[in-house]
């Protein structure tokens, strides 16, 4: 029958393989829009939740399953789903769990653009937001009403690096759900349900992928506030594709050795500024003098994360200067967790959206530099930034 075929036909069906009984060594990659279904019955039992299957990959694929598991796994959560970004991310699980006339408590230090969502929501869509210092856990307490739904803050502050006491946070919040950013941290630093977190959620274009290749949000916690999420990315077409989830799951395979070792440099590099003239202030919670160190020695026995800022006395022409120094050798690139060291500029770029007045609040000064650190050598990134930092 097939020898029949015309080559049109041949052609447009072609591209499958014999069915095999030997297990691929690594993880398939499903590039697929949608799945075939073999009748109406079938059809049902998927939809139903009778039978594990897949119909549409806006929907679910086998590569966002996979990728969503691991991460639930390593945070200690029931499940997880995957977004086309950090902020599909977000914006899944603000419009999934929240409506007009809710109220938000949030960190008043958090990722730029989380804040713009969140103040757009509370200006165009009635959705009501308090700002509160997630250094004093009593604030968020203070701030809950009968129509407060939601609880947000950073594990490690985006770009202070202040840590924030998770479990008394909790404790503040009663029964409203406690949403966790934790993309500085990753589950093998914290594990922020192991405090009372309800939902975690990870950019993870950044450490939990690795290699600077990925765009991609995951969020992972219980399954009756994961599901409503989810829910909402596939509505709202905020969904991850496959190949991005497959990539993240290979580089997921070496994160733990990746956070072992850009904590022994950061913490290395941290002494190094700190001890360095050219710098005003540095920002690292494994430093002992730094307002958050107590709480992330408790938090965070394992160690301290891979990011840290530091403040030049010069301002924004220093950080100029200092950029145009380092050159190709630590680049500026407006994200982190790369495989190499990167430098950032946080009132350009992530804290952009703030106003100067906002951005000041915050502790973001025209000085302030972000510097994620990668896996070279310690040495030769001190050698670097001392040569740019010389004079």
């Amino acid at each position: 029958m097939e020898d029949s075929l015309s080559s049109d036909s041949i052609a447009a069906r072609g591209g499958w393989y014999r069915d095999f009984s030997t297990r691929p060594s690594t993880p398939a990659l499903f590039q697929t829009t949608a799945f075939d279904v073999e009748g109406l019955e079938q059809l049902e039992r998927i939809g139903a939740g009778a039978e594990h299957g897949f119909l549409y990959t806006r929907d679910g694929n086998p590569n966002h399953e996979a990728l969503a598991g691991d991460v639930a796994a390593l945070e200690g959560a029931e499940c997880g789903a995957v977004f086309s970004s950090g902020m599909g991310g977000m914006t899944a699980v603000l419009l999934g769990l929240l409506r007009a006339g809710d109220h938000v408590v949030a960190a008043r230090v958090l990722y730029g653009r989380t804040v713009q969502m969140l103040n757009q929501l509370q200006a165009d869509f009635g959705l009501r937001v308090t700002y509160v210092d997630a250094n004093d856990p009593m604030e968020f307490g203070r701030a809950v009403t009968p129509q407060t739904r939601l609880a947000i803050v950073e594990t490690v502050s985006n770009p202070l690096m202040e840590v924030a006491d998770l479990p008394a946070i909790a404790c503040q919040l009663g029964a409203v759900p406690l949403m966790v950013d934790s993309t500085f941290a990753t589950p093998c630093l914290l594990r922020p349900i192991e405090h009372g977190a309800a939902l975690v959620f990870h950019s993870g274009s950044k450490y939990l992928n690795g290699h600077g290749d990925v765009m991609l949000g995951v969020v992972v916690g219980t399954t009756a506030l994961v599901r409503k999420v989810r829910a909402a990315g596939a509505l709202y077409g905020v969904n991850s594709n496959p190949f991005e989830c497959w990539l993240a799951s290979r580089g997921l395979r070496t994160l733990p050795l990746r956070m072992q070792r850009v904590c022994e440099t950061a913490g290395r590099v941290a002494k190094f500024l700190a001890r360095h003239p050219g710098v005003a202030r540095v920002f690292y919670p494994g430093l002992s003098e730094h307002a958050s160190h107590e709480i992330a020695r408790r938090l965070m026995p394992t160690g301290f994360g891979g990011m840290l800022a530091f403040e030049l006395p010069g301002g924004k022409d220093a950080v100029r200067r200092l950029f145009i120094r380092l050159g190709e050798r630590i680049p500026f690139s407006p994200t982190l967790a790369d495989a190499r060291t990167t430098v950032s500029y946080p009132a350009g770029t992530s804290h952009k959206f703030l106003s100067a007045t906002e951005r000041q609040a915050c502790g973001i000064g025209d000085g302030l530099v972000r510097l994620s650190i990668g896996l070279e050598d310690a040495g030769q990134l001190e050698q670097e930034l001392g040569a740019a930092l010389q004079g």
